[in-house]
């Protein structure tokens, strides 16, 4: 059973805490994390991209020049793909990118990089976390004392506005409650930093 070492907001030892093996200490599978990734970056497209087609654009109506004797290529419109203003061949529309990835691939792909946050020391547990005013100074002086990296996921229980607004003008770090954590933030911050009670809502709701 894999165990951490968890801090105060001090950035001083407040014991010895175990990890559930289940979600912290599984076979990282790369391919299950790849396939959740796109897709929540598919769902996240708004699909509002659009082209006119040669049926959409304006003019074309009468043919260029004559069928033969030309010795021209033979044209029927001037806003053919091939013509400039002309439309566009298999133009893109309005369209939904969103699609659903199984449960347990989900819940695969969330442990897999849980694990590997472990195994690359980048997994920061600390016992409590409360401000009494919404300052960005005591987050600095937070994350400075805890040695996280500068990009960092603080992951609370609850919706603490204190800390949310703390942390919000600091561009390189984001906050979010236990149940909302997903592979994609994961990935992209450096430093996890999981409050004890975030720690055991993760382990109750993902086991």
């Amino acid at each position: 059973m894999p165990k951490i070492n968890m801090l105060n907001m001090k950035g001083e030892s407040a014991g010895e805490i175990e990890l559930s093996p289940e979600i912290f200490d599984v076979e990282i599978n790369e391919h299950a994390v790849y396939t959740v990734v796109k897709n929540l970056l598919a769902n996240r497209r708004q699909g509002t991209q659009s082209a006119k087609t040669r049926g959409e654009v304006r003019g074309g109506g009468r043919k260029p020049w004559r069928q033969k004797g030309t010795g021209r290529a033979r044209q029927g419109s001037t806003r053919s793909p091939q013509w400039k203003g002309g439309g566009v061949a298999f133009a893109p529309k309005p369209r939904d990118y969103s699609y659903t990835t199984p449960k347990k691939v989900r819940r695969l792909a969330l442990k897999s990089v849980l694990t590997s946050k472990v195994q690359e020391k980048e997994l920061i547990v600390v016992d409590s976390l409360s401000f009494e005013a919404p300052k960005t100074k005591d987050m600095v002086n937070f994350l400075s004392a805890v040695n996280a990296d500068k990009k960092a996921l603080v992951v609370i229980k609850n919706s603490d506005q204190n800390i949310i607004r703390s942390a919000k003008n600091i561009p390189s770090v984001m906050t979010t409650d236990a149940r909302s954590i997903n592979v994609y933030d994961l990935l992209k911050y450096n430093s996890l930093i999981l409050t004890k009670e975030a720690l055991e809502e993760i382990e109750e709701v993902f086991a």
